[in-house]
């Protein structure tokens, strides 16, 4: 009588490795764990920094356009366009004095010759000696005591046209409602950024479970075999692609924010006050943060319903 069959070492040692995988019984893995070798790790690191970047450059240009509302809010500028400098400047002087006495003018203050020479030196140069080689109007800065409005501008300027007829009345926000819509533009282009990233993160990860699962066929039979459910395969592929992304999440943080500091380093470097606004407050470092988090969230989900939908279609 012959002897029975025995199986082979190494099958032996797998199916008792799938075996404790399945019951928990020791810390075998039913998929090896290789941190770092594979594509998964790298690929999430891209694309958290790119959505970190993305996602701070959305939030420096709201900050932006915020603090440039904030502080035209109410504001208006009068300019006195004379070539007589006599002239221009008892204008000035009779305009600044019927703004004190206009009714909801909070502040108003006539602006200094030599600040508006240091306004126009980088476009014109430095002026000549010559004062009427090119006139340059008087300003006026003043503030009203709440948002500027048509009425309240016609008011101005009809209060105005008696004692100065050559003032122009302007709301300073108009001056930068072009400006306001290209930043504005910008955050939902920033937006949406984000949003095609997240969803290359997901076809990414789909991609990789596909292929972990064709590469672990045979043992996710043998697991069948044995009693194995798909929930406690996902689970194991799950927590794999969780570690990858997690890995990858941190390294992709680290380098996002050393390139918004790089960045932000150069255009304080400007020293633009309008540039100063744009800078990132502790909640919107707290929201970047969130972002890895998110993106480690998002692959283990798309893992697991991933393996799921596959092992259905496969089994």
């Amino acid at each position: 009588m012959s002897a029975p069959p025995t199986l082979p070492r190494a099958l032996i040692a797998r199916l008792r490795t799938v075996s404790d995988a399945i019951s928990g019984a020791s810390e075998a893995q039913l998929v090896p764990q290789t941190r770092l070798s594979g594509p998964i790790p790298w690929v999430i690191a891209i694309m958290v920094l790119l959505t970190v970047v993305a996602a701070a450059g959305g939030l420096s240009l709201t900050n932006l356009a915020g603090q440039a509302s904030a502080d035209l809010a109410g504001g208006i500028t009068v300019q006195v366009v004379s070539a007589a400098p006599e002239e221009r400047a008892r204008q000035a002087n009779d305009a600044l004095a019927a703004l004190r006495e206009a009714p909801g003018v909070a502040a108003v203050r006539l602006v200094p010759a030599a600040e508006v020479d240091a306004l126009i030196e980088p476009w014109l140069g430095t002026r000549s000696s010559d004062a009427d080689a090119l006139p340059i109007p008087a300003l006026i800065d003043a503030r009203l005591d709440g948002p500027v409005s048509a009425a309240r501008l016609a008011d101005l300027r009809a209060r105005l046209a008696t004692v100065a007829p050559k003032a122009r009345v302007d709301a300073q926000s108009g001056w930068l409602e072009p400006v306001f819509g290209a930043v504005e533009a910008l955050g939902w282009l920033a937006l949406a950024l984000v949003g095609l990233l997240a969803v290359t993160t997901s076809a990414a990860v789909l991609l990789a479970a596909r292929t972990a699962l064709d590469s672990h066929r045979d043992t996710i039979e043998i697991v069948h075999m044995l009693g194995g459910t798909d929930r406690q395969i996902a689970r194991i592929f799950q927590r794999s692609i969780a570690i990858d992304a997690s890995a990858g999440g941190l390294l992709g943080l680290a380098l996002a924010v050393t390139v918004i500091l790089a960045l932000g380093q150069r255009f304080t470097a400007l020293g633009s006050g309008l540039v100063g606004g744009a800078g990132l407050g502790w909640s919107d470092w707290l929201l970047l943060g969130l972002v890895p988090l998110t993106v480690v969230a998002l692959a283990t989900l798309t893992a697991r319903l991933a393996v799921l939908r596959a092992l259905r279609q496969i089994l």
